[in-house]
This record gives structure tokens, C-alpha cells and sequence, in this order.
């Protein structure tokens, strides 16, 4: 496989495995590993011997979300133009088999990307959350329509207004999850699901893959264009750049509503 910085690639049999790599970040999810994954997972999508993927992290954390270094001082045209939340569009045009094995904190953007992948296998561990609006702005790739498809509008509101984490026996609950696995043996048993996977009749898993999708996806992309045009509002507002500033100097952000 091809070097990456951000993320680690390997293919084991016909499954393709990525592992979110800035273990000192928490899997921070910056524009360099962004555009590392869905390079890794087009490549992978594209290799005839890998029949499906699995994306992961360590025990202790998926995704931790988005840097919010890289966008604190961002104006809402600077989002708009840089435009880093459309990297989760490509996930959406992967054809083959994608699955998410998550254990520990998996939170904003990294839980953004679990819900954008196929199936989500969770460890024991697991612990799902939309914690935007500490930082005074909103999910913004695919957060507040994912989820509310996934777990209903009331829960959904608690999530995304009041930061309500799930543990991964409630995201299975829920229907979030495919199933939890002690932490020992997640990424085994993700594996697994997809080495099953692509051992099937490849054009079947995808057209299958794709019929799925259409059903849980109608008008999922108006709603996704209205998320991201409120997200990248948000960062013309003052309470954005509190909220954000608070949070990189470890502080209690003071809102002002403006």
C-alpha cells in the first residue's frame, strides 16, 4: 500500500484495513487525514482483490472529531471556500462494503464518519456523541440527518442541543450499531463481517449496497446541503470563535448570542 501520515493501510485477504493514525490527537480528524482516508478508500474500492473495507482506531478512541485548531479562527467564508466537509461525500460514492469498528470515544466528525460507513461494529466501550454545540456551532457533515434518521428526533435533539453521549448498548439500541463486542475482540469480529462480505457475489453486494442506500437516503441530500449551509453560517458569529477559543485554552466559554 501507498504511505500515508495520517492513517495506516493494509489489506488482509480480500478486506482493506484502515486505521485512523494521530493517536496523539485522539484521531483528531484534520484536512490531511480526511483526504488520506477517502483517497485510501477510493484506491481500495477500485482494487479488484478487496471486496470490502473496514475503517478503525485505537481501543481508546475512533475519532475524537474534528481539529478544531484547523477551523477556531475560521470566517464562514474560509469554511465555505476550504469546504473540508465535502471530503464526506466521497464516502457516500465508495461502491464496495464499508465498515466502521469502533471502540472508546467516537465523537463529532469521527462520529459523523462511523454513521457514514455501511455497518458499525462497536466495542463494549463505545461512546457516540455530537459535542458541536459546546464549541457554539452545530454537526456539520452529516450529524444532525444521520442520526435523526438513526435514532429518532427526540434523542437526536438531546444529542446535538445538550451533547447527551450514547453508550454503544444504547447506540445498538437505537439501531445505530450492528452489534457490541467486548473491546478484545471488535476488530476481529468486524473483520470477519467483512471478510463475509466480500466473499459474496460482488455485483450483488453492491447493487444490494445501493438499493439500501437509496431507501435511507431520500432527500437526505437537501438536508445535508441545509446542514452545511447553517454550520458554516455559524462561523460568522462571535459565540463560534468564544466557543472554539475556550475549548483550545481549556475554559469555560462565556456566550453572548451574537
Amino acid at each position: 500500500m501507498s504511505e500515508y501520515t495520517t492513517i495506516l493501510v493494509e489489506r488482509r485477504e480480500r478486506v482493506g484495513l484502515i486505521r485512523l493514525n494521530r493517536p496523539q490527537f485522539m484521531n483528531a480528524l484534520n484536512a490531511a487525514l480526511l483526504g488520506e482516508l477517502m483517497g485510501a478508500l477510493e484506491n481500495l474500492d477500485a482494487d479488484p482483490d478487496t471486496g470490502a473495507m473496514v475503517i478503525t482506531g485505537s481501543e481508546r478512541v475512533f475519532a475524537a472529531g474534528a481539529d478544531i485548531k484547523e477551523m477556531a479562527d475560521a470566517s464562514a467564508v474560509d469554511m465555505l471556500v476550504r469546504d473540508t466537509v465535502s471530503q464526506f461525500d466521497r464516502i457516500r460514492r465508495v461502491k464496495k462494503p464499508v465498515i466502521a469498528a469502533v471502540s472508546g470515544w467516537c465523537l463529532g466528525g469521527g462520529f459523523e464518519l462511523a454513521m457514514s460507513c455501511d455497518m458499525i461494529i462497536a466495542s463494549e466501550t463505545a461512546r457516540f456523541g455530537q459535542p458541536e454545540i459546546t464549541i457554539g456551532v452545530i454537526p456539520g457533515a452529516g450529524g444532525t440527518q444521520r442520526l435523526t434518521r438513526a435514532v429518532g428526533k427526540a434523542i437526536a435533539m438531546e444529542m446535538v442541543l445538550n451533547n447527551r453521549t450514547l453508550t454503544a448498548d444504547e447506540a445498538q439500541l437505537y439501531g445505530l450499531v450492528n452489534r457490541v463486542i467486548p473491546v478484545e475482540r471488535y476488530l476481529d469480529e468486524a473483520m470477519g463481517l467483512a471478510n463475509e462480505l466480500a466473499a459474496r457475489a460482488p455485483l450483488a453486494v453492491r447493487l444490494g449496497k445501493e438499493a439500501v442506500n437509496h431507501a435511507s437516503d431520500s432527500f437526505l441530500s437537501e438536508g445535508l446541503a441545509s446542514e452545511r449551509r447553517a454550520f458554516y453560517y455559524l462561523f460568522s458569529t462571535q459565540d463560534q470563535k468564544e466557543g472554539m477559543a475556550a475549548f483550545l485554552e481549556k475554559r469555560k466559554p462565556e456566550w453572548k448570542g451574537e
